[in-house]
């Protein structure tokens, strides 16, 4: 009998080598969370200015996903304990459907995210400066090694917090559902939009939101054309902002904006028109200092509001390069006066803003001077009174 057939089978070489490998595997996917959670942990600790952490991580090898649990951030100078951006889950896998068309890109499904962001905290500057566009950049690019192709985040939460005002400003977006797709145009390269985004949630006020367009983030300023709506809003819950910016509250009302933005090679075409419905702005238990405020901006709303729609309301213009924008100050007072005199605005948007138009602007307003845009955008303005004209008398 040889010698090799009496060595235990747990000595032979056909036997260890196999068994190691299979060790190291194992070994390799029980140590790889762990190695995954300092490396995220890391690339949090490199952000200028903040500090955070990731309680867990899941991978999923068979599936080319990882899921992120409990990913908090706040500032390193915050004064209260907030966390400016909580993502309790996290998921970040390869998208099988696009590898069908040729590509390699990831897929971000964020499960009740909450991005807080209180003002006393953000109005800090940390010892490190603040931190610019390349810093978050780089720590997402770390994150998510592939390019990012789908976007969906699932009852989310977008809340602005003021504790040090009185009273305390609180305003909320919950139940955010919002998808993103085709971000790194795998399909439809034709399209000079290629990326659809819809949005929905319920805002302060008990409001419906509602945001609909199309991206293209291929550009340093990315093109864009959204539909943004707010309705329905009970306007007691600006009492807080209101208040403390203005001086005054609601007792009831209705609260309501509606806008539209394009934006190409960096030109920006919009407006923003914001409506108040059915308000009264004086409470049984205000003060007579504050019953004689609100008594006589009453007066003034009740002169400029539209008496058949008992609407207040303006159409507030934004156009011209990102950074020289202009509000139309003169047109949004006008507005108001024309919304209560001569006709009222509607509730909902214009359907008045296109890519193409923004498009065109930007290309026309190129080595113009400041005088010459002003007189090409009086010019647009009118073509477009002229065609709503022509079109309503059609």
């Amino acid at each position: 009998m040889s010698n090799t057939s009496k060595r235990p089978f747990y000595k032979r070489k056909r036997i260890i080598i196999p068994l190691l490998i299979v060790l190291i595997l194992i070994g390799g996917r029980l140590y790889l969370p762990i190695w995954a959670k300092d490396y995220i942990n890391e690339v949090l600790a490199d952000i200028p200015g903040y500090y955070g952490q990731v309680e867990d991580i899941d991978i999923s090898l068979y599936r080319g996903a990882y899921v992120i649990d409990g990913l908090y951030l706040n500032k390193v100078d915050a004064e209260t304990q907030v966390p400016f951006l909580n993502f309790p889950k996290t998921e970040i896998s390869v998208e099988w459907s696009a590898l069908f068309d040729g590509a390699v890109v990831a897929e971000i499904i964020m499960t009740n995210p909450e991005v807080i962001y209180v003002l006393e905290d953000q109005e800090t500057t940390p010892k490190e400066g603040e931190t610019e566009a390349e810093d978050w950049t780089k720590a997402l690019d770390d994150l998510v090694p592939l390019e990012i192709n789908h976007f969906e985040i699932v009852e989310g939460k977008i809340a602005m917090v003021g504790l040090n005002a009185d009273p305390n400003i609180d305003l909320q977006l919950n139940n955010l559902y919002l998808t993103a797709d085709n971000l790194r145009n795998v399909t439809e390269e034709e399209r000079i939009l290629p990326s659809p985004i819809h949005a929905t949630a319920v805002s302060f006020g008990n409001g419906n939101v509602k945001l609909d367009g199309n991206l293209n983030l291929f550009k340093d300023i990315p093109d864009m054309d959204i539909a943004f709506a707010l309705e329905n809003a009970e306007a007691k819950a600006l009492n807080a902002l209101t208040s403390h910016y203005a001086g005054i509250d609601f007792e009831t009302g209705i609260f309501e904006v509606f806008s539209e933005m394009a934006i190409a090679d960096g030109y920006m075409k919009g407006y923003i028109k914001p409506l108040l419905t059915n308000s009264t702005m004086i409470g049984k238990e205000d003060s007579f200092l504050e019953i004689l405020w609100e008594g006589f901006t009453s007066f003034f709303k009740f002169i400029l509001k539209n008496q058949s729609t008992d609407t207040i309301a303006t159409e507030v213009p934004i156009e011209g390069d990102l950074n020289n924008l202009e509000a139309g100050i003169w047109t949004s007072v006008g507005g108001i006066f024309k919304n209560g005199w001569i006709k009222a605005f509607k509730g909902e948007t214009d359907e008045s803003i296109e890519y193409k138009d923004a498009f065109r602007d930007a290309q026309e307003s190129k080595g113009l001077t400041s005088e010459e845009k002003k007189e090409l955008r009086k010019e647009r303005r009118e073509e477009r009174r002229e065609t709503r004209q022509q079109n309503k008398n059609d």
